[in-house]
């Protein structure tokens, strides 16, 4: 079977069948409805003294410290962005120049944007193909109510999955994926993923082409201040 009928025929059952099991079998659960599982309630103490074993101050004390809100950003900040997301090995200097501030300003904004966790860390733009991973695709997949958590984790741990998100819509998860080729991109798709139980069904969108769009600031509003003069 050739990767252009992966998709018609992923998913695909004889009537009264899911997926291969007998007529007759116990019906398959509903699909997920791109709900996301809820997250669980805290738990408060209900007994116990305040200071004692179980109280009060050891709860809090054992839970973590809230993330503060990141600050807002204003045009410099997204114009320092948009040059390390284009250029993450530019040098302070370099930015410095670009967005017209001194180097100790620029420092201090790009550990702010760090410790804001804006910045999430710095990497390489890769190119697939001749990185040897020929075949990419989009996957869509319909899952088990309340089941994403679960699902999230195994498709972490499939080889060549690039990005995951759950999403509304038709389907309830988006996978990208980058193989050697076809043939162990259709091994993927109807070994791996569609043998984890709480897939119902998958359908691949093979990848002709892609282009890297270069990250561009949002050109600043009226109401954003002028860069400040260097210092």
């Amino acid at each position: 079977m050739g990767p252009e009928q992966m998709a018609e025929n992923e998913g695909r059952t004889e009537p009264g069948t899911d997926r291969g099991e007998h007529p007759g079998a116990q019906p398959h659960p509903q699909p997920c409805g791109a709900a996301a599982e809820p997250a669980p309630a805290r738990a408060e103490p209900t007994g116990g003294r305040a200071d004692g074993p179980g109280g009060r101050a050891e709860l809090a004390a054992a839970r973590p410290e809230p993330i503060a809100p990141p600050r807002p950003l204003d045009a410099i900040d997204r114009s320092i962005l948009g040059i390390l997301e284009s250029e993450g090995r530019a040098s302070i200097r370099s930015v410095a120049d670009r967005v017209h501030v001194s180097r100790a300003n620029a420092y201090a904004r790009i550990n702010r944007l760090m410790d804001d966790g804006v910045i999430r860390g710095f990497g390489a733009r890769v190119d697939h193909e001749r990185a040897g991973q020929g075949a990419s695709a989009y996957i869509t997949l319909k899952i088990v109510q309340n089941s994403w958590r679960t699902v999230r984790e195994q498709l972490r741990a499939l080889p060549g999955a690039a990005h995951i998100a759950l999403v509304s819509g038709d389907f309830d998860v988006l996978l990208l994926v980058h193989t050697p080729d076809n043939r162990t991109l259709r091994e993927l798709v109807l070994t791996r993923l569609q043998s984890i139980p709480e897939v119902l069904s998958t359908r691949t969108l093979l990848v002709f082409e892609e282009t890297d769009l270069p990250a561009v600031p949002p050109p600043p509003g009226d109401g954003d201040p002028a860069p400040p003069a260097r210092s």
